[in-house]
């Protein structure tokens, strides 16, 4: 498992130095890892909608935007690059993703998709924002987890309702949501928790 982690850490942050290099050497994009450059990224994704180019014209570009994107959320909100399990990949369509320090995983690459298919209501700024912060005191080990599938629209689970109660599923979408769901089990009342759309996936709390 380390190995797989670190061969998709390694290859991806790869792409990111290479993607930088080559992007910096036609332009003066300001690509620095820094969170204000992901309205760079915003800005470039705008560019190539408003050009009328399909998808498939630009998929090159917009799979080094994300992977841009992801290697973000790593230096800078100490994410990881990880291997998708085959379930995760069936669910994002993509082979890779970042795990937070919470937990749940990712997908920057279907963010940059989203982007160019939705508009601004899509936001890779946005998206580090809701994303940065999210680990939880009291669960060290819980980052070296794997994720779990969320219910509901591939939904990420939420806070339990009480001890031993079920997550609630998160709102659908790409942001980050928040669930509730009603405890079962050994606890009961109503809770609330982050969840997450078709882009993350995570352990639920009582893990």
């Amino acid at each position: 498992m380390e190995r797989t982690r670190l061969s998709a850490d390694l290859r991806m942050r790869r792409h990111a130095a290479e993607f930088v290099r080559d992007v910096t050497a036609r332009s003066q994009l300001p690509l620095d890892y820094s969170v204000a450059s992901l309205r760079v990224v915003d800005f470039i994704v705008d560019g190539l909608r408003k050009s009328g180019r399909d998808r498939a014209a630009v998929g090159h570009v917009l799979f080094g935007l994300g992977v841009y994107a992801g290697e973000v959320l790593v230096r800078r909100a100490g994410a990881v690059w990880v291997e998708f399990d085959e379930g995760q990949r069936e669910l994002f369509g993509r082979p890779v993703g970042v795990r937070m320090p919470d937990g749940r995983v990712w997908n920057p690459l279907g963010k940059v998709v989203k982007r160019f298919e939705a508009g601004e209501r899509e936001s890779l700024r946005t998206f580090y924002l809701q994303l940065h912060g999210r680990a939880r005191p009291g669960l060290p080990g819980l980052s070296g987890l794997p994720a779990q599938p969320g219910s509901a629209e591939a939904g990420g689970t939420g806070r339990a309702g009480g001890a031993g109660g079920a997550g609630g599923t998160g709102r659908a979408g790409d942001r980050a949501g928040r669930g509730a769901g009603r405890g079962t089990g050994n606890g009961t009342g109503r809770g609330t928790g982050p969840g997450a759309g078709p882009e993350a996936v995570g352990p639920s709390d009582g893990l």
